[in-house]
């Protein structure tokens, strides 16, 4: 019998992977806790399977744009197992592909444990709504459990433009109409446009990927529908200074000026692995919920001072990420070494552990002792697996302070009580490391097929 694509998909959903990957000189590969697994039983593909696997479950149509583009953007579903977002694409050997598993009917806010406060932005008439974070950070699978919210809780008309359609939606209290790009519409800035003259209270674009679509969707938050979005940026000062910064210089203040009248909140998010690999991955989350101060700021162009906005905007439902990240190790739910290795402020990170000599002291235990004929800590020649240090630092001696810290495998150092990235020039031989709510949402576990 015939290897066909819809038994390996099959066996994904069984395994619970959240991807699998069809690549020419290897066996089916899917990934599972956040791994990559080969599928037993399995002969490498050769360059001929993979292309029959995939152009089997195209349409004509598909094909062509395969054939003209290189690579496609496509939605794929196996009636009563689930629907599937693939993506198609020439490589070195042959063609290959990717899939990713989505449920036919999205986890509600409360079970993904996404900050509540957004339930309450998900209520607002008009306004723009982002969802930030990098790719496979759960932004799809939150933002399905926002418009599946608002399709029982508001009597409204959602608009959806999506590259592609991945959760298919049923109508309850909300019509919905769902289009899709390179299907239903030729791309994200017309169907916006067009979405405008359809009577939509709320549109929802699956991600803002140019200085057209941006423009438009702050028009159409502007004149009484509320925009929900997603952005691949870390943080809520990072989105709106790239939001700015696409627009040429003479346009900045208005484009400051609407995005300050418009914009509601931006919710940015990671995905981690739970310090138990088998729980799978748990949510972490900064939120901004966008009060007058925060608009006052946006419109003078005091994009920087927004994050101390965040640090003290509890009342509103704020926290930065560090925020989150602390209430996640408080709950061991993520071990120091992630934490510190995902904080976009160190110093901030620092404080809220309140790492100090007492912990230090911990950290020092865990590092194995040498024998007495084994080189001294911080002497030429020792190492140690929660080690990661310079060949300077390596040599011992003033300079690198090796008597007085610990550099774990993720890269930080315990120094004196303070935690540093192990990339800081003090530490290491270069390297830089970048940074940036005070609710604390009950901590999520997302699942495999989450992200």
């Amino acid at each position: 019998m015939d290897l066909t694509l819809d038994q390996l998909l099959r066996e994904m959903v069984e395994q619970n992977a959240s991807d699998l990957h069809i690549a020419a000189g290897n066996p089916p590969i899917v990934r599972l806790k956040g791994k990559l697994t080969r599928l037993k039983g399995y002969p490498s593909l050769t360059p001929d399977q993979t292309e029959l696997l995939l152009i089997n479950i195209l349409t004509g149509f598909q094909n062509e744009k395969l054939f003209e583009e290189k690579e496609l953007d496509f939605s794929y579903s196996i009636p009563e197992l689930a629907r599937f977002r693939g993506n198609v694409f020439r490589e070195n050997k042959a063609l290959g592909g990717v899939f990713r598993m989505i449920p036919h009917t999205p986890k509600t806010v409360d079970e993904l444990g996404v900050p509540q406060v957004i339930k309450d932005l998900s209520l607002k008439r008009y306004g723009m709504v982002l969802v930030t974070g990098p790719s496979g950070s759960g932004k799809t699978t939150t933002l399905a459990s926002v418009v599946d919210h608002m399709n029982k809780t508001r009597n409204s008309h959602i608009v959806t433009i999506e590259d592609p359609i991945e959760y298919v939606f049923q109508n309850r209290t909300c019509l919905i109409r769902q289009r899709e790009v390179g299907t239903h519409t030729n791309n994200f800035s017309i169907a916006l446009k067009s979405a405008l003259r359809q009577d939509p209270d709320v549109i929802f674009v699956g991600e803002i990927r140019d200085k057209e679509t941006i423009d438009t969707a702050l028009t159409a938050a502007e004149t009484g529908h509320l925009v929900i979005s997603t952005l691949h940026t870390n943080n809520s000062v990072d989105t709106i200074g790239r939001i700015i910064d696409i627009f040429p210089g003479h346009s900045q203040q208005q484009i400051k000026i609407q995005l300050a009248a418009t914009l509601q909140g931006i919710f940015s998010q990671l995905l981690l692995p739970h310090k138990k690999r088998e729980k799978g991955m748990v949510l972490a989350t900064e939120v901004l919920v966008v009060t007058t101060a925060i608009r006052n700021l946006i419109r003078e162009g005091k994009i920087h001072m927004i994050r101390s906005a965040i640090e003290m905007g509890n009342e509103h439902g704020m926290q930065t990420m560090e925020q989150s990240l602390k209430k996640l190790y408080d709950e061991s739910k993520i071990t120091l070494e992630e934490t510190m290795t995902h904080a976009f402020d160190l110093e901030s990170m620092n404080q809220l552990l309140g790492i100090n000599k007492k912990q230090q002291t911990a950290e020092k235990k865990e590092v194995p002792q040498p024998s007495a004929s084994e080189p001294q800590k911080g002497g030429a020649g020792y190492s140690s697996p929660f080690r990661r240090t310079s060949a300077k630092q390596e040599q011992g001696g003033a300079d690198s302070k090796s008597g007085n810290k610990v550099v774990s495998s993720g890269g930080y150092v315990i120094d004196d009580g303070q935690a540093h990235y192990a990339r800081d020039p003090l530490y290491s031989d270069g390297g830089s490391y970048y940074g940036s709510t005070n609710s604390t949402p009950k901590a999520a576990e997302y699942d495999d097929d989450d992200f």
